[in-house]
């Protein structure tokens, strides 16, 4: 797959391809219904498979100080966009000419001169354009005007619930990481780097992987079984504490406590791809580390069994 993080005087490969448009955070299935429409298209007519999206992501700029959002890194949604056979991965700046492109302007300029588009795909609820005027009624016309194609996808979901990006931040805020997986298509994981930490829990037994939860959303505060994709490809069981670890003075910034089992190596500055597979319990303060470590082997316990069905 090949990301373009322009849209003028780009090369003729890069252009003409059959698009799915939309800001893709998560890459859940109502997303993808939309990328469905467009490869459909892009088969049809033979021609590249695209997606657009945009960065930064629009709800940074016109919410700065809103909670952190972000269900996937600029990484996890490329590598998901791959694996579901797209071709050209249309990365935008959402700078301030893009934002002040009136729905008319971005589909002439952006959609039909920029990138010469063949077909856009996009859902029933999009809105584009400065003042987010755009619509899938008036992506239609432009189609007709510009000589491209346009389908719109239907709202998708189960037992009168819309797939949507909203409704996975909030399962993983009420600590439902499997109500969250059901509307992605996939575990919702969370991305980054293992920093050097305190090694408590190494003294104490269970040594931890820390990773920030940078621009994440923040799941619930607690202890998650989970599974955790090394660099080199292996998946590895564990259990985890999202939070601030209130026993222990000093942590601020929430984070990912992850401890793999029976693993014993050095990963620090790897990335590593930590899974909430389920919520075993909220994240609480022991009166001593003695306290902590009993209810931490508890849970590991629990995330044994139900991670591998061990007692």
């Amino acid at each position: 797959m090949k990301i373009v993080r322009e849209w003028k005087s780009l090369p003729p490969s890069d252009r003409g391809a059959a698009v799915a448009l939309g800001n893709f955070d998560g890459v859940h299935m109502g997303h993808r219904a939309v990328i469905n429409l467009a490869a459909q298209a892009a088969k049809t007519q033979n021609i590249p498979l695209g997606v657009i999206s945009f960065a930064p992501h629009p709800r940074r700029i016109f919410q700065p100080d809103a909670p952190a959002f972000q269900l996937m890194s600029p990484d996890q949604l490329a590598r998901a966009l791959a694996r579901l056979g797209v071709d050209i991965f249309y990365v935008l700046p959402f700078d301030s000419e893009m934002r002040n492109l009136s729905d008319l302007d971005f589909a002439d300029e952006v959609l039909h001169e920029g990138l010469g588009v063949r077909h856009v795909a996009v859902g029933f609820d999009i809105s584009f354009g400065k003042g987010r005027t755009g619509s899938p009624e008036s992506m239609k016309r432009y189609g007709a005007e510009f000589g491209f194609g346009v389908s719109v996808a239907e709202a998708v979901g189960s037992g009168g619930e819309k797939y949507s990006s909203t409704g996975v931040r909030q399962a993983l805020r009420d600590g439902r990481p499997q109500d969250a997986a059901r509307i992605l298509g996939q575990g919702f994981a969370l991305e980054g780097m293992v920093e050097h930490g305190r090694k408590l829990g190494r003294t104490l037994g269970y040594p931890t992987a820390n990773v920030a939860l940078g621009d994440y959303v923040v799941p619930r505060f607690g202890v998650y079984a989970t599974r955790t994709r090394l660099p080199d490809g292996r998946i590895l069981p564990g259990v985890a504490n999202i939070g601030v670890n209130p026993t222990v003075d000093g942590v601020i910034a929430p984070r990912l406590e992850v401890w793999l089992f029976d693993f014993d190596e050095d990963i620090y500055d790897q990335v590593i791809e930590t899974e909430l597979v389920a919520f075993l319990r909220d994240e609480a303060r022991f009166d001593s580390l003695e306290a902590m470590t009993e209810q931490i082997m508890g849970d590991a316990q629990q995330a044994r069994q139900l991670l591998l069905g061990q007692s």
